[in-house]
């Protein structure tokens, strides 16, 4: 094992999909981890993308792709998305070689032309979804309290909070990225403007192979930022756009680059959760816009630390954006999903998180201030005395998850009040 590695919850999901598959596909965003994760278990690895081989690699892909398989396994194909013609001929050797923990792919994209995937790999490769570290994996939570163990509702749970409110904004602006958390102060900040950069210069047009303009990519990921956390509506967004572009940008072109932002996994909007509710309330089923990581709307913005302490209102919805990373990380350790509620009279819920067996747990957001924090409890208290329990079960707890605060414990009316310094899976 790399010296250097943080430990990643998503290792002990590989090892469980090794377990059950003939291969492991890992997605997620550039830099977020997922080559250096794959390593660990891989006992022979092929970079696709070397550059001293990369000519020769998509080459023998296409006249001899079975050469590429070869090597000890698990064998590790990086960015494998290069040459898509491999997804066939992976699912076809692990049909003739039946056994599990043969391959482990990683790749930062969607293949551009998934038209050469003829077989969806159903029963022969499973899929992992990485993503910036949350702050239990990268050292700033203490994890005192785990998500997992709320689930069994404990009368007692106990966690002290290290993180101030400067610490907060650091950590926002910061993200999740493993590099820039080996890093301290400006070198550390940097890591986000470099990936948004990249992003906006290359990789948005590499994605599909269609040329995209850095300018209207920009303008996009910026709007898309000054709205994160919100069920924004595309036209809102194009508006925006328009009012600061040379031209006027068409809803078509927002779309396609939204698109291209997530087959690159760098937008990850949260879809609506839909209860069984006793009174008849319309549900708001808009998705809410988030990217993979709070950091890369405060670059596009090219905010930090200091400009989110003297706009306590912006930096909420990025602490938001942050806290909803890290429950997505913590919902995929335990096979479940993140949502959002929100009625069209304005009760609402910041993140449910949402188990496969049926048990789901409500969770409001809120940065500090006793009196956000007890609107947040109510809130939770009222949405939860509106769930129809003849049709599904109750809510296994209601969470206040905070930024700032002391300590971690359950209030005298059962809403757990848990700051996210000190939060794990």
């Amino acid at each position: 094992m790399e010296i250097n590695y943080k430990p990643r919850i998503a290792d002990k999901l590989l090892t469980k999909k090794l377990a059950s598959k003939g291969a492991v596909l890992i997605e997620g965003p550039k830099w977020c981890g997922k080559t250096t994760t794959a390593e660990q278990r891989a006992k022979s690895i092929l970079y696709m993308d070397d550059p001293s081989r990369l000519k020769s690699n998509l080459q023998l892909a296409e006249v001899n792709p079975e050469m590429l398989l070869e090597g000890e396994k698990p064998r590790l194909i990086d960015e494998w998305q290069l040459a898509s013609n491999l997804w066939d001929t992976i699912r076809f050797s692990v049909d003739h070689h039946p056994s599990v923990g043969q391959y482990i792919l990683t790749g930062s994209a969607v293949p551009a032309d998934e038209d050469r995937m003829h077989h969806s790999g159903t029963g022969r490769i499973s899929w992992l979804t990485m993503r910036p570290m949350s702050l239990y994996e990268s050292g700033e939570s203490t994890g005192q309290v785990s998500l997992s163990d709320l689930f069994n509702a404990p009368e007692k749970i106990t966690g002290t909070n290290k993180l101030s409110l400067q610490d907060i904004a650091f950590l926002i602006c910061r993200g999740g990225w493993p590099f820039a958390t080996l890093l301290k102060g400006e070198a550390a900040l940097s890591q986000a403007f470099d990936y948004v950069d990249a992003v906006i210069k290359k990789d948005i047009s590499r994605v599909d192979k269609v040329k995209r303009n850095p300018t209207t990519a920009r303008l996009l990921m910026r709007s898309y930022a000054r709205n994160i956390a919100s069920q924004t509506a595309l036209t809102t967004i194009v508006a925006d756009m328009s009012t600061n572009a040379e031209e006027e940008v068409s809803e078509k072109t927002a779309a396609s680059y939204i698109e291209a932002l997530r087959k690159l996994f760098v937008i990850e909007d949260s879809e609506a959760w839909n209860p069984n509710l006793r009174s008849k309330s319309a549900i708001r089923t808009s998705n809410t816009r988030y990217f993979v990581d709070p950091s890369i709307g405060t670059a596009v913005l090219r905010l930090g630390p200091d400009d989110l302490l003297k706009d306590l209102h912006t930096m909420g919805l990025f602490f938001e954006a942050m806290c909803v990373r890290d429950l997505r990380v913590f919902a995929d350790a335990l096979d479940g999903e993140v949502y959002k509620f929100r009625d069209r009279n304005g009760l609402e819920c910041d993140a449910v998180v949402h188990l496969h067996n049926g048990k789901y747990g409500l969770i409001e957001i809120k940065l500090g201030g006793d009196t956000f924090i007890e609107d947040g409890a109510e809130n939770l208290k009222n949405l939860a005395s509106k769930i129809d329990t003849t049709k599904m079960n109750p809510p296994s707890f209601l969470m206040v998850l905070t930024g700032v605060g002391d300590y971690a414990f359950r209030r005298k009316d059962g809403v757990y009040l848990v700051p996210i310094g000190c939060l794990k899976d």
